[in-house]
C-alpha cells in the first residue's frame, strides 16, 4: 500500500489540511518521539487530530520496519514527525528504503525550525551552518559546534544553534560558559523558546542575564552576527526580556 511521511509543523495545529485528510485513511499512525521535545503531548495532538498514534523510538523507525509494513498492508501507514518530515537524515532512509522496495509512497510537507527563527526578524538567507549543541557526558565534551560558529563569523553569518534533546537551558549554559571560547561572555546571543507555537518567546542579551526559568522546552539559540536595520528593528519588536 502507502507509505505516508507527514510532518506535523511547530504546533499542535501545525499539521496540513492535506495530512490531516490522509490520516482518516491509514491503517496505522506512528509518531517518531526522539528527535524532539514536543511542545504539547501526545494525548493533545490525538484530541486535536481525532487519532490516535502508536509511539515510534529510534530502533522502531532505525530498523525501517515501518516500510515493510507498508509494503504488506492493505491500507495506508502514516508516520509523524515533529517540525519538517525529511530534516532527520533517519526520515530520508525511509524514503530511500521505500523506493528500492518499490513501496508507494508520499511526503507531506511542514513547517520547519526554519521557518520558525523567522520569528526573530532575522534575513534567513544570512544564516550560515547550522551546529548542534550535545549533551555532555563525563569523559566527552565535544566543542566542534565552536567551529562553525568561527566559520560563520568569518563571512559575517548567523549561526543556529539545535540542542540536545531534554537539555534543559541551565545545562546548555554551563555547557556554553565551560567552552574555550569567549563570545558568549561578550556578546548578546538570541534564544527561541517553544517558537511557531501560541506560547514562543524570544530573548536577545548575554548568555549570563537570560533567565532560565523562562526558556520552556523546545528551544534553540542563535549567534547573530552584525544585525542589518532592519533585523535590529524586527527582533527589538518581539524580544521578551
Amino acid at each position: 500500500m502507502t507509505f505516508y511521511l507527514i510532518g506535523l509543523g511547530l504546533d499542535v495545529r501545525g499539521i496540513s489540511l492535506h495530512g490531516k485528510k490522509i490520516l482518516k485513511n491509514c491503517r496505522k499512525i506512528y509518531l517518531e518521539n526522539y528527535t524532539v521535545d514536543f511542545p504539547y503531548t501526545r494525548k493533545e495532538l490525538e484530541k486535536e487530530l481525532k487519532i490516535r498514534v502508536i509511539e515510534a523510538n529510534r530502533e522502531m523507525v532505525e530498523s525501517e520496519n515501518l516500510i515493510e509494513e507498508a509494503k504488506k498492508a492493505k491500507d495506508a501507514v502514516a508516520l509523524l514527525v515533529y517540525g519538517s518530515p525529511l530534516m532527520a537524515t533517519t526520515h530520508i532512509s525511509l524514503i530511500n528504503r521505500a523506493r528500492k522496495d518499490k513501496v508507494k509512497y508520499k511526503v507531506i510537507q511542514a513547517a520547519s525550525i526554519y521557518d520558525g527563527i523567522c520569528e526573530t526578524g532575522l534575513h534567513i538567507y544570512k544564516f550560515g551552518k547550522t551546529a548542534s549543541l550535545p549533551r555532555w557526558q563525563k569523559n566527552f565534551t565535544p566543542e566542534s559546534f565552536i567551529d562553525i560558529i568561527k566559520e560563520n563569523k568569518s563571512i559575517k553569518a548567523h549561526t543556529l544553534l539545535l540542542v540536545d534533546i531534554g537539555l534543559k537551558f541551565d545545562e546548555a549554559r554551563e555547557q556554553l560558559e565551560k567552552t574555550k571560547y569567549n563570545l558568549f561572555d561578550k556578546e548578546k546571543i538570541i534564544v527561541c523558546s517553544k517558537i511557531g507555537t501560541k506560547r514562543s518567546k524570544i530573548f536577545y542579551d548575554r548568555l549570563k542575564n537570560i533567565d532560565e526559568k523562562k526558556i520552556d522546552l523546545p528551544y534553540c539559540i542563535i549567534i547573530p552576527e552584525e544585525l542589518h536595520f532592519s533585523e535590529e528593528e524586527a527582533l527589538m519588536s518581539v524580544v521578551r526580556n
